[in-house]
């Protein structure tokens, strides 16, 4: 099922859409509190996701997609936490970011990309996220007045559906409600200047609209746990960034058992999977700019379209 939070004039409403893509507006049963809200739905459980099923089957009022605002579908996640499970990111990037640190004045990067910390390979690293700072499809952001070097991440998200702490890999299947596309925005000058601390990221993350999720969350039932998708990434219609899911170094399983472990997840929280393989600018040598338009799509997923509002900066970087 791919389910979606859209408004047209009553405020976000809970949506899926149907086989030939119009929305069902799921919202319209005032009856059934599962069908209120995306979060209400994750927590309704294997009920509310029979009961939705039972409504697609059901003819009645569609909507057109055009018609209505598309907005994240979890607009405010009870938590949000990102990883770093790409190897070739994780190789490539820190090369780059030492590349361009030194633009900045810092010593001469590396001639070839840096042995990755052991901790890396050891166990799952994340972040938590500014979960306030949600957008959704078609998102125009405000860059930072204090930033001027632009980049996007393209992530594939996965949403919790069953709470729980201490959650075994071979159970972990059990708790995904489903998955959607993340653009993890990032302030590249912020970021980098503010983790020599060493700790962050802060603002090089944390700015009004920086984590855009959507279009839909497609539940577990259609991809599995851990989906090899295509995955790709589109500035301004140029193909930027191409890469697989199912490159992943840690699996979800592993993620989720890492991430329980003597803490409670709870449903609706949202774990980003870290950014795919060349899949941001900075990896490519290359960053945004004002007016710029990144497409990012997921095969099974969609497309999410953001673009930039940052007329401080007229021309994007390049390395």
């Amino acid at each position: 099922m791919k389910l979606m939070t859209f408004d047209h004039g009553k405020g976000p409403r809970l949506g899926a859409l149907s086989s030939d893509g119009l929305i069902v507006d799921l919202a319209g049963r005032h009856d059934v509190p599962a069908f209120q809200s995306l979060q209400a739905f994750i927590e309704s459980g294997p009920d509310g996701l029979a009961l939705g099923y039972e409504m697609l089957q059901k003819t009645g009022a569609t909507l057109d997609p055009g018609s209505v605002q598309w907005l994240a579908p979890l607009p405010c996640p009870v938590q949000m936490r990102d990883f770093l499970v790409f190897e070739e990111h994780m190789s490539m990037a820190g090369w780059r970011g030492a590349q361009l640190r030194a633009k900045w004045g810092a010593p001469p990067a590396p001639a070839e990309p840096m042995p990755i910390p052991q901790i890396w390979y050891e166990q799952p690293i994340y972040y938590k996220c500014n979960r306030f700072a949600v957008a959704g499809p078609d998102s125009t952001v405000d860059w930072p007045a204090a930033s001027h070097v632009i980049d996007y991440e393209l992530e594939l998200a996965c949403i919790i559906g069953k709470g729980g702490a201490n959650i075994s890999a071979n159970d972990a299947a059990d708790h995904i409600f489903g998955y959607t596309i993340f653009n993890d925005l990032t302030a590249r000058d912020l970021q980098f200047k503010e983790m020599q601390g060493p700790l962050g990221p802060a603002k090089g993350k944390d700015f009004d609209n920086a984590n855009i999720l959507g279009p839909v969350v497609v539940t577990a039932d259609e991809l599995g746990l851990n989906p090899d998708l295509a995955m790709k990434a589109f500035v301004n219609g140029e193909l930027w960034s191409e890469g697989r899911s199912g490159t992943m170094h840690w699996g979800w399983e592993q993620i989720i058992e890492h991430v329980s472990r003597g803490e409670t997840l709870h449903p609706g929280e949202v774990l980003g999977s870290g950014t795919v393989g060349s899949g941001c600018g900075l990896e490519l040598g290359r960053l945004l700019k004002h007016n710029d338009e990144i497409r990012l799509e997921i095969e099974m997923i969609g497309t999410l379209i953001t673009r930039i509002n940052a007329p401080h900066v007229l021309e994007g970087m390049v390395l």
